[in-house]
């Protein structure tokens, strides 16, 4: 396990003898298909295997929580059903019980959840978390008993002790501006709602998360106080915490990253340009001299599978182009070559509970660029594979595209990574293209694997170009800070030439290019219809910032409020200002007169990082030079289009308007 593995690269390429490109299209898919909700949003094994629950969504609308015996799956309990707000993610208490988080789009506003807990036969139903934070936070410590938590708290962890608790953290902010304090860790009872705290004495301040343990220990805690990342540590057996570490959180020499099954401690640190994963010595506080995984050209971004009674980490799930897992175990590599030799056509990620090595069934999640998730059970003991259900069961592989990954030279010499989807049946001639940009910026785009927006894309006959610009992260320290104060600058010139490197390849007609993207990714749909008229065509974007300035001054955005956040946008954007010249440079409000080709906008009025005033002197700016705008609002949105309807409305409009103003231009 100290060896360094060096991952090769997927490419579109493995599954081309599997799966022949082929129109076969009938006809296309419609827009539902896409973006509904998933039919089966979510699979989860027990903690012994012996279940397996599943998040299935009905022709009306309504989510089923069911649980099947992993023995024989045509058993099957209804534990829970809703229709109102979207089951979130899932756990499993124990073997006998489970708990759920919800939320909808005034939640996401707030940053708020709502947490149940409910037997697997569907008895002993219990809220647990309303998810309102407008309560007022009077019933804190030793006031609250056995209450409904308010928003304030939110789901943290399992504990593997058998009981029927979790653990839940609660968010402490400032009364008179809202401002992020501290968190602080609770042990909740999900049948009586009792809540203890989960650690007596003393607490780091100022902690933005905590790392548990297998048994669910606090073990360490990340405090942030301007812009330093402090680590603070307390081993099993020990009563206070000490530090370990006080670092600028942009320039930490390791992060920690999970505690093992023996209590462990591995952390991401620097190796050779890029981040890999290392065992860490407390004692010594040393990293260990090579990594456990390193993937050549990626950061090392880890999900283990460990068994909790033999104490081994038996394999991780990662990613660099692709995702992919490493096993450590021979038994599991075993498993894992039957399995792929059953399912060619996929890539297939093993999936098991805490106690693997005694589990009788295994969840297998199947997916390719052209494959949307499938979930299968497989049986240790008959070797036998029994489907659970698919994502979006409609969509047919051979009427989606073939997803590519690649780099290019940007204008200044760094090489940037880019997705590249193609429609199907198309190679070889000029095509319309899209731009896609990811949101964030500051986080991983897109990975290989089947992408509902760019597949919709490309099924209509669009070259889907998704740069992984200066900037993003996952591609190493030095891609991820060389984006530092480059919005509307250098990461705008990434996806300019991005566009011209796609017309270079002779793939993309120069004529006839689009660029679209949600979040900063509107922000940089805006902004390369500014600089780059000549380049984009037309473009659309969906709660794209508005004005740089704004993040840091309007009241009402999420960001403005928030100290901490304020540093770390000093870091990543620049300063107010010190940088004044540089906003209003790139600011979209302040150049809309520039914005004169056909553009489609939108936004949730529950938008909290561009409120609905920032999204309407926008509007109001660009209608004022531009006869070609479309404008779409939803009342009850946020910036991500929670709602099925509002998502598969919006992206009607999209193909209305890329159909309009790209496809069919000459």
């Amino acid at each position: 396990m100290s060896k360094s593995l060096f991952l090769p690269l997927f490419a579109s390429a493995l599954l081309l003898s599997v799966c022949p490109l082929a129109a076969g299209a009938d006809s296309l898919p419609g827009v539902e298909s896409f973006f509904k909700n998933a039919d089966l949003q979510s699979a989860l094994l027990s903690p012994h295997g012996r279940y397996v629950a599943t998040v299935n969504v009905m022709a009306d609308g309504r989510q089923v929580l069911g649980v099947r015996d992993t023995a024989n799956l045509n058993k099957l309990t209804i534990a829970a059903t809703t229709k109102s707000d979207r089951i979130e993610s899932l756990q499993w208490v124990n073997e006998n019980r489970l708990s759920f988080t919800q939320k909808n789009a005034e939640m996401e506003a707030q940053g708020a959840w709502r947490e149940y807990a409910v037997d697997r036969d569907g008895k002993n139903f219990t809220e647990l978390i309303n998810g309102n934070r407008r309560y007022h936070q009077e019933f804190t410590g030793s006031l609250i008993k056995s209450r409904v938590l308010t928003g304030y708290y939110r789901f943290a962890a399992t504990l593997q002790d058998g009981s029927d608790d979790i653990v839940v953290i609660k968010y402490v902010f400032r009364d008179a501006d809202r401002s992020f304090l501290t968190s602080r860790l609770y042990r909740l009872n999900t049948r009586t709602r009792a809540l203890s705290d989960l650690l007596e004495g003393p607490q780091p301040s100022n902690v933005r998360s905590w790392l548990l343990d297998f048994e669910g220990r606090p073990r360490l805690a990340v405090s942030e106080v301007n812009g330093r990342c402090s680590y603070s540590y307390r081993a099993p057996e020990m009563a206070g915490w000490h530090e370990i570490g006080s670092f600028d959180c942009y320039r930490r020499p390791f992060i920690p990253a999970f505690f093992d099954s023996n209590g462990a401690l591995y952390a991401r640190a620097f190796y050779h340009g890029t981040e890999a994963l290392f065992s860490l010595d407390l004692k010594t506080m040393k990293l260990a001299a090579e990594p456990l995984v390193n993937v050549d050209g990626f950061d090392v971004r880890a999900s283990v599978e460990q068994d909790g009674a033999s104490k081994k980490i038996l394999g991780m799930h990662i990613q660099s182009d692709a995702e992919s897992t490493v096993w450590f175990d021979p038994h599991w590599k075993d498993l894992q070559k039957k399995i792929d030799a059953l399912l060619p056509a996929t890539v297939n990620t093993l999936r098991c509970g805490p106690y693997c090595q005694s589990a009788p069934a295994i969840l297998v999640t199947a997916r390719s660029d052209r494959q949307p998730p499938q979930y299968l059970v497989y049986s240790v003991a008959s070797g036998a594979l029994q489907p659970l259900g698919q994502a979006y069961p409609a969509i047919r592989p051979a009427q989606m595209g073939l997803r590519d990954f690649y780099h290019y030279r940007a204008r200044d010499g760094r090489q940037i990574p880019v997705y590249v989807t193609t429609p199907p049946g198309k190679l070889g001639s000029l095509l319309p293209t899209v731009v896609l940009v990811h949101g964030g910026p500051n986080q991983r785009g897109a990975s290989w694997e089947w992408e509902r927006e760019a597949q919709f894309l490309a099924s209509r006959g669009y070259l889907v170009i998704e740069p992984e610009y200066r900037g993003s992260m996952g591609f190493g320290p030095a891609h991820f800070q060389a984006g530092w104060q480059q919005w509307g600058r250098a990461m705008q010139d990434d996806l300019a030439d991005a566009a011209q490197w796609a017309a270079q390849k002779g793939w993309a007609d120069p004529k006839r290019i689009a660029i679209m993207g949600g979040g900063y990714g509107g922000y940089a749909t805006l902004m390369g219809l500014i600089r780059n008229p000549a380049i984009f065509r037309c473009g659309v974007e969906w709660a794209g910032v508005s004005d740089i300035e704004t993040m840091f001054s309007v009241v009402e955005s999420d960001f403005a409020p928030d100290s901490l956040q304020q540093y770390s946008l000093k870091t990543l954007i620049g300063d107010p200002l010190a940088n004044a010249a540089q906003f209003r440079a790139s600011s979209p409000l302040l150049n809309a007169a520039k914005l004169t080709q056909p553009l489609l906008m939108a936004y949730g009025r529950l938008d909290r990082r561009v409120p609905p005033a920032s999204a309407a002197n926008l509007r109001k700016a660009v209608s004022a030079t531009n006869a070609q705008l479309e404008w779409i609002a939803y009342d009850d949105e946020a910036a991500d289009w929670q709602n099925e309807s509002n998502r598969i409305d919006f992206w009607r409009h999209v193909e209305a308007f890329l159909d309009k103003n790209l496809k069919t231009i000459n």
